[in-house]
C-alpha cells in the first residue's frame, strides 16, 4: 500500500458565507472529516497520509485524471440531482467513467443521489418533505455489517431522494422520509444521504438562512434547531469511509 492516499473531492457546491469563512470550501471540510476518520481508524499496520485535491465541477467543470487518484468523494449541493444542467450531466458521465475504471466512489447527499443516478436508479423530489438536522436512521443488515450499530444519528438537509436501489448495490438504511439512506457495493461505491461532515455550527447557519429566505417555516426551523446540537455519528461514517477505501472486502 502506498503511504499516500489521493482523494479527489468533487465540490458540487460552495458553502454559505459564514460556513465558508470559518471552515473553507467543502473540500476543506471533507479533508478535516477524513483526517479525523483516519485518526480514529484501528486495525491497520500502517496508515496512509491523506492527499486531498479539490475540483470545482459546477463553475469550472474540472475533473481529475483517474490515473492520478485513488478515490473520489462527491459532496452535497443545493442543486437538484435530477436536473439536466450540462454540469450535472457531465458529473453523471464522470461518475460512470470512474465506476467503470474501478475507482472507489463516496457520495454524500447530492453525491449519493448522483451516484444512484449514474447507476441507473431514479432520483427526484420526495413527496414527504424535508429531512433536516440531526435525526435517526434505522440501518439495514448491510448497514449493521458496516457500522456495527442498529441505528445512526446524522445531520440531514434534503428533500430530494433516491427512489430505488441500483442493481447489485445494497441499501444501508431507512428513515420515515427516505427509504434509501445509503448505498454500498463492496470496494466500488459507498454513499449516505446524510451529512457526516456537518456540525452544530454548520447546521445552525443553514437553518437560519433557509428560515430567513422563507424556505423553512417557523415550525421547521424551531424543530431543526432543537436537534442541531445532538451528538451524531459523523466520525463513525468517516472511519467507515476509510475502511471502504483501504480494506478489501470479501463480499
Amino acid at each position: 500500500m502506498s503511504n499516500v492516499f489521493r482523494v479527489a473531492v468533487l465540490e458540487c457546491d460552495t458553502p454559505i458565507d459564514p460556513v465558508k469563512e470559518k471552515y473553507g470550501t467543502y473540500g476543506d471540510i471533507f479533508s478535516r472529516l477524513l483526517n479525523n476518520g483516519l485518526s480514529n481508524l484501528e486495525g491497520l499496520k500502517s496508515k496512509p497520509t491523506l492527499d486531498v485535491s479539490k475540483w470545482d465541477v459546477v463553475d469550472k467543470q474540472e475533473y481529475p485524471e483517474l490515473s492520478e487518484i485513488d478515490g473520489i468523494l462527491m459532496t452535497g449541493s443545493k442543486h437538484d440531482s435530477f436536473e439536466s444542467h450540462p454540469w450535472i450531466l457531465k458529473l453523471v458521465d464522470f461518475t460512470k467513467k470512474a465506476f467503470d475504471a474501478k475507482k472507489p466512489i463516496v457520495g454524500i447527499c447530492f453525491g449519493h443521489q448522483i451516484l444512484a443516478r449514474a447507476m441507473g436508479a431514479k432520483v427526484g423530489r420526495s413527496d414527504k418533505g424535508w429531512e433536516v438536522s440531526a435525526d435517526n436512521i434505522d440501518v439495514t443488515d448491510a448497514g449493521f455489517a458496516l457500522f456495527d450499530k442498529s441505528s445512526l444519528t446524522l445531520h440531514q438537509m434534503h428533500r430530494d431522494v433516491v427512489f430505488d436501489v441500483p442493481e447489485g448495490f445494497q441499501n444501508l438504511g431507512t428513515s420515515p422520509r427516505c427509504d434509501v439512506q445509503g448505498l454500498y457495493l463492496p470496494n466500488r461505491a459507498f454513499s449516505v444521504q446524510a451529512h457526516p461532515e456537518f456540525d452544530d455550527y454548520i447546521m445552525d447557519k443553514i437553518l437560519k438562512k433557509r428560515h430567513g429566505d422563507g424556505i423553512f417555516s417557523d415550525d421547521m426551523y424551531e424543530d431543526g434547531n432543537l436537534r442541531a446540537s445532538l451528538e451524531h455519528d459523523g466520525l463513525l461514517v468517516a472511519t467507515t469511509i476509510w475502511k471502504f477505501f483501504l480494506v478489501p472486502s470479501k463480499a
